[in-house]
């Protein structure tokens, strides 16, 4: 696999760590809205690009369903099931890149070392994400069935993006954009029709909210998309399926160097699972 694939996979998991930190200087606001306002902000600062958003339907419909699908189904589980279990259920989609592959893609056929790093990953995903308690409610199933879903959503779009007509990363910043409005649209018709759900308070951003929207409209809202985009295209999804799982594990370590949370024994362990599933996972770059 080429370096530069590596490069970039390694890029989007440092700015995809940032996202829970920033993500947590805005919890007053609407999930949603945030969602809408940083996708918004990340589809307008690539505007200048807007020559290349001519697209298929069937590759608009991909773009758009795996961004604002995942985000979509991802606050709803987290709406209807408790935060931890959810997010834990959502980081199912590298085992899933991993896994589905083969039915996606041509010349992608699994190995045993495959199936296993990702399997390591995703215990030490466990682990990081749940701290070590972790208890099913089955009254909380729509929850959990809408993170699956956003986990599903998520690795089919990475996998798809690679088997339909080679499309410009750049052309990213339509599906931004599109998915940003959709978010918008769904709080705005949240507060028109007085739903019930905390997405559609009337709450709006105001002062240091809105450099941490700016924030995550650049980088885990944004520019992750491009270089995760750009990675596919180059490398090999079952070995960067294997190495997301870094994600949850770099989340943590921005948490404990930038957000005064501490690590504990369970965090270690996660970080040995973590990083050994992922050397696993990519055996066939040492190979190379």
């Amino acid at each position: 696999m080429p370096l530069s694939a590596i490069l970039l996979a390694f890029s989007t998991i440092l700015l995809w760590s940032f996202l829970a930190f920033l993500g947590a200087q805005v919890t007053h606001l609407p999930s949603i809205l945030v969602t809408g306002i940083a996708l918004s902000i990340s589809g307008i600062l690539s505007s200048v690009t807007y020559k290349s958003w001519r697209l298929p339907l069937k590759t608009l419909l991909i773009g758009v369903g795996g961004i604002f699908g995942y985000h979509f189904l991802f606050f709803t589980a987290i709406r209807y099931a408790p935060v931890v279990e959810a997010n834990l259920v959502n980081y199912l989609w590298p085992l899933l890149i991993v896994l589905l592959a083969p039915f996606y893609l041509s010349g992608h056929a699994l190995r045993p070392h495959h199936v296993l790093g990702a399997s390591m990953g995703l215990l030490g995903a466990v682990l990081i994400v749940s701290g070590g308690r972790f208890s099913l409610d089955f009254a909380n199933l729509p929850g959990y069935l809408a993170a699956g879903g956003a986990a599903f959503v998520w690795a089919s779009y990475s996998l798809l993006t690679k088997r339909v007509d080679p499309l410009p990363t750049t052309a990213v910043g339509s599906f931004c954009i599109i998915s940003g409005i959709f978010s918008l649209a769904i709080y705005a018709g949240g507060l028109l029709w007085g739903s019930s759900s905390s997405d559609a308070v009337s709450v709006l951003p105001v002062g240091r909210d809105w450099l941490y929207l700016i924030l995550l409209g650049i980088g885990p809202l944004g520019a992750a998309f491009f270089t995760w985009d750009a990675a596919l295209k180059r490398g090999d999804p079952r070995i960067i399926g294997s190495l997301a799982y870094i994600t949850p594990l770099s989340s943590t370590l921005v948490l404990v160097l930038v957000g005064g949370r501490t690590f504990t024994w369970v965090s270690v362990l996660a970080m040995f699972l973590i990083m050994a599933g992922a050397v696993v996972g990519s055996l066939d770059l040492l190979r190379n």
